[in-house]
């Protein structure tokens, strides 16, 4: 049965004009209420406890209880709110909030932190490096899986994008790390080994090779070098054929000499960066990932063999340097390579870096050649064509580019006639 409450007047001062200090023996009704309405939720009880026997004195004597409380005591908070306002003119919330702090909603906090960590990965799934790379697909999952960085999303978008911005600019064109960490990042650091950025590209670039993550410097370093990053000058080559650029330059007159000749030329990135951008070049060029059909198109045009170009599987700093040069001087690039899961890679990675179009690879030419062959092993999407990966998956067969490589001498025939 109640009685007539007992009022501390310090315990309800704050409510005026000043926080004094707080009641010790009141403090655990104080913080308890306060945790209760921070939740966001309804509330109908407070449970307060443990208590020692000062506290449950202080909490009989506030409540108006005949006798003692236990260790543990469930308040009603309209018992609360009617013993605050009748004496101290105020609610339990605004009492807790000036003793307390202000009182918080959980529930609403919750629901913010799912919207706005919905709203990054939305932007992740959505971002134009991964549409251009479908191949990174599996790296923003992982990216994903492992949650916010530091527990915030404002840091983890700063980071994943710095990573993206990385990973744009790949494959190079030879930079070495801290030359393209400087140009991308601003820091000539940027890319250090045991940097976080470092780590995010370098397991993307590893999805994007279908290869092991990295684990020592060595390993590292060549998935570097594999991505056009710091490449020798002497050992990057490109192999291309039937181009008949203007100028004196080295390598205008090297590419001049082997079509006379009908042969291919083996430029390398350093002479390709001290040419500076040979001039009259052509309006369009075919590149082909296998050296084979370059072998096949000099023995059938000879001197009369049409612009192609040839990255040898991955393309390496040189190759993508010739084409970036060719695409800057409004060169019309036409890409053709394997139909398996690699070769839908490279081409993903060579259209996303040179602009070129993918040339006879859609799923109507893939299932026009698909006969007996290789598995195509790991398949990713293809930008350009939104049924061909799912065409390689249902089928599961290799379309080697020189299959098809007479075909497409045929195709390119009807633009250089003999």
């Amino acid at each position: 049965m109640l009685k007539t409450p007992f009022i501390p007047p310090a315990a309800y001062a704050p409510v005026v004009n000043r926080v004094p200090e707080l009641p010790a023996e009141l403090a655990p009704l104080w913080r308890a209420a306060h945790d209760r309405l921070s939740s966001g939720r309804p509330v109908t009880r407070v449970r307060v406890g443990p208590l020692d026997g000062r506290e449950q004195a202080a909490l009989a004597d506030l409540l108006g209880l005949s006798r003692m409380p236990g260790e543990y005591v469930t308040v009603s908070l309209a018992t609360l709110d009617q013993i605050l306002t009748e004496s101290v003119g105020t609610d339990t919330r605004a009492v807790v909030g000036r003793l307390v702090g202000p009182v918080g909603d959980r529930a609403r906090d919750r629901q913010l932190a799912a919207a706005e960590r919905a709203e990054l990965w939305e932007w992740l799934d959505g971002h134009p490096v991964l549409a251009r790379q479908p191949a990174l697909v599996p790296w923003a999952q992982e990216v994903r899986s492992a949650g916010l960085i530091q527990g915030s999303v404002a840091r983890t978008r700063e980071e994943v994008g710095r990573a993206l911005r990385v990973l744009g600019e790949l494959p190079g064109s030879g930079d070495p790390l801290p030359l393209l960490a400087d140009r991308v990042l601003g820091d000539t650091h940027g890319l250090d080994e045991g940097t976080r950025c470092a780590g995010l590209v370098q397991r993307a670039l590893a999805a994007i090779y279908d290869v092991e993550v990295p684990e020592n410097a060595q390993q590292k370093r060549a998935l570097w070098e594999r991505a056009g990053v710091a490449d020798d000058e002497l050992s990057a080559v490109v192999l291309t054929a039937g181009l008949r650029p203007a100028g004196d330059d080295v390598v205008s007159q090297i590419l001049r000499l082997c079509t006379e000749a009908g042969q291919a030329a083996a430029l390398t990135l350093g002479q390709l960066r001290a040419s500076g951008g040979p001039a009259g070049l052509p309006g369009q060029v075919w590149v082909f990932e296998n050296p084979s059909v370059l072998a096949m198109a000099l023995a059938r045009f000879g001197r009369r063999c049409p612009p192609i170009v040839v990255t040898s599987g991955w393309p390496n700093s040189a190759v993508i340097l010739l084409l970036q040069l060719l695409a800057g001087a409004g060169t019309r690039l036409h890409y053709h390579g394997d139909f398996d899961g690699e070769g839908l890679r490279i081409a993903a990675a060579v259209v996303a870096r040179t602009g070129a179009e993918p040339w006879r690879m859609s799923s109507a030419d893939y299932l026009a050649a698909v006969s007996q062959g290789p598995p195509t092993g790991r398949v990713s999407e293809a930008p350009w064509d939104a049924d061909l990966a799912g065409h390689l998956r249902r089928v599961g067969i290799t379309v080697a580019e020189e299959r098809v490589g007479a075909g497409l001498l045929d195709q390119l025939a009807r633009h250089f006639p003999a």
